[in-house]
């Protein structure tokens, strides 16, 4: 057979090998509504085998961003699949949407299938938390455009909301109370920031242990301690488990806003009516301790973090006062512990008062 085009820096042979080591991983995500298999030229899903009046189609796309410079240093290839889904599911689900399926999409300068069966898994295991199916994807093999050990990920996710229970924060009045869900870590934004603070600036290595970040422990030879590296590539929390309960209560949720690239100062504010703004209160949640040291390292303004990063809390939700605690009861019953961060206020200058 001639090898024209693995001479160009294909291999066809290594496409199908991905294919074939990623089958089982695709089968764990298969849920109602999932028609036919991977392998055909699109993704089959059958909207009327779900019990919906008037369905709405709610859709987000994202990647993880320069995280994965960090997962090359690791040699840690899973954990940043997962974070491609949640950076598409927790969008759609703070409009309300249940996750249908997902695809995504690997662009690689060599195709390495042992490695990318690693993100593939990754990517199922996020799959299978949120509820969506993998339905199908495409695997980019770009010689000339990215180096052999280079690979970029992003991700699709679709779901579907009854459209009168649509939130799209125009329900939100002066009063609400806003509800922080807490994050697992960093997430996946910020991370060209993280980079030169850490590492460029600060000289920190991902195989260090610092003690902060392991109880205090400044033993570098306890087996639990975790690295650098380890605490930064933590994957992004899905919270479609944790919202379902909210949304299944009537009039409960007014608004959700997912904190990514942005922090507060830029997603709170794009749940919000006009003419009102949010009020958060810092010192009501703890801040976990990889952001202090993000901070320090890289000498950054303190309130700049808060535009930057989600310092803790992924998820805002705005519900009335007088349900505050029944959302509070919600959340703690499929074992999510949410906390009072702030309230709407009528507007005076800023989207966001960070006090």
């Amino acid at each position: 057979m001639p090898k024209a085009y693995e001479d160009a820096g294909v291999s066809v042979e290594a496409g199908y090998e991905v294919v074939k080591r990623i089958k089982s991983h695709v089968a764990r995500t298969d849920r109602p509504g999932v028609v036919g298999g991977i392998g055909g030229f699109g993704g089959l899903f059958d909207l009327a085998s779900l019990d919906y009046r008037e369905p709405v189609l709610i859709s987000g796309t994202d990647g993880v961003g320069t995280k994965l410079v960090v997962a090359r240093m690791m040699d840690s290839h899973r954990t940043i699949g997962v974070d491609c889904v949640a950076m598409c599911v927790n969008d759609i689900a703070a409009q309300g949407a249940e996750p249908l399926f997902f695809l995504d999409y690997i662009a690689c300068g060599k195709n390495h299938p042992a490695l990318l069966e690693q993100v593939v898994a990754g990517v199922a295991d996020g799959c299978v938390e949120a509820g969506a199916a993998l339905i199908g994807g495409e695997t980019a093999e770009m010689p000339g455009m990215y180096d052999e050990d280079e690979y970029d990920l992003a991700g699709f996710a679709v779901g579907v909301a009854e459209k009168s229970r649509i939130v799209d924060g125009s329900a939100i009045v002066a009063g609400d109370v806003l509800i922080g869900l807490p994050s697992s870590g960093i997430h996946s934004n910020g991370f060209s920031l993280v980079r030169r603070a850490l590492f460029d600036h600060g000289g920190y290595s991902v195989d260090d242990v610092l003690p902060e970040l392991n109880g205090g422990d400044d033993s570098s030879a306890n087996a639990g301690a975790r690295t650098l590296g380890d605490v930064i590539l933590t994957p992004t929390k899905i919270y479609v488990k944790a919202l379902k309960p909210l949304f299944a209560a009537d009039g409960l949720v007014h608004g959700v806003a997912h904190i990514t690239g942005g922090g507060f100062v830029e997603n709170v504010p794009r749940m919000i009516p006009d003419g009102l703004a949010a009020h958060i209160e810092l010192g009501s949640w703890t801040v976990p301790p990889i952001f202090d040291v993000i901070e320090k390292a890289g000498e950054i303004d303190h309130m700049e973090m808060y535009n930057v990063f989600n310092m803790g809390i992924g998820m805002v939700v705005a519900v009335p006062a007088e349900r505050a605690d029944e959302a509070l009861a919600a959340l703690e019953s499929v074992g999510e512990r949410g906390v009072k961060i702030g309230r709407i206020v009528p507007k005076t200058q800023e989207d966001v008062e960070l006090a």
